[in-house]
């Protein structure tokens, strides 16, 4: 008789854990966003199987309920804490999930750079001015930013504030009084990861594991 056989993505190695029914994937550093009341958060998958998924941070991962889980073709999975541990947390899916999909990372939009969506108030400086802004959001390669002043595209400034080392970046496009920046310097992933729980929720950085420099 032959049995069904789930074939592995490239990227995954299948593993067997005692008392698991449904079969688990060992994942190779798979970043998704993990979004918290208390904000959105860097974190990498490390296993997961049809019932749940374990992540790591790279500070205490945050706790509280509603939990989303964002991969990078943008699709959301609702989640439940199990277990903690360190950096290091389990969760259970909260509906059903298509675990072929989810490892393959098969989705409707291509895979994309993770952007945190978050909010605080910076300066621009070029050209001996300083005018304000807000930040609406963050990649490893940018900013989406809000500004009453008119920026021209590949306008050179410095982004400042109490909240992101001091960046040196570009615009890229203009929509109303939108901007999209690109870094002249990127940000490495654990360089954003502390930078966001820097912003949105300084006590996950509690961790010895947490001393990530965010010196540019």
């Amino acid at each position: 008789m032959e049995h069904n056989r789930i074939e592995v993505p490239p990227g995954a190695v299948a593993g067997s854990c005692e008392d698991r029914s449904s079969p688990r994937f060992t994942l190779l550093i798979r970043a998704a966003k993990l979004i918290a009341p208390t904000g959105e958060f860097i974190a990498v998958i490390r296993d997961v199987s049809e019932s749940g998924i374990s992540l790591r941070g790279f500070h205490q991962l945050p706790a509280g309920e509603p939990l989303v889980l964002e991969l990078q073709t943008g699709e959301r999975h609702r989640l439940a804490p199990v277990w903690g541990r360190g950096n290091e947390a389990g969760y259970r899916f909260l509906d059903e999930v298509d675990i072929v999909r989810l490892v393959a990372e098969a989705g409707r939009y291509p895979k994309r750079q993770l952007r945190l969506n978050m909010s605080f108030q910076v300066e621009l400086a070029f050209l001996g001015r300083r005018i304000p802004a807000e930040v609406t959001n963050v990649s490893q390669q940018g900013a989406g930013i809000i500004c009453g002043d008119l920026l021209a595209i590949q306008q050179p400034l410095r982004i400042i504030s109490d909240k992101l080392p001091e960046v040196r970046a570009r615009v890229r496009w203009r929509k109303g009084d939108g901007y999209g920046l690109a870094f002249d310097d990127t940000f490495s992933l654990s360089q954003l990861a502390v930078f966001a729980a820097t912003a949105q929720d300084a006590a996950l950085l509690g961790a010895p594991e947490c001393a990530v420099s965010l010196r540019r």
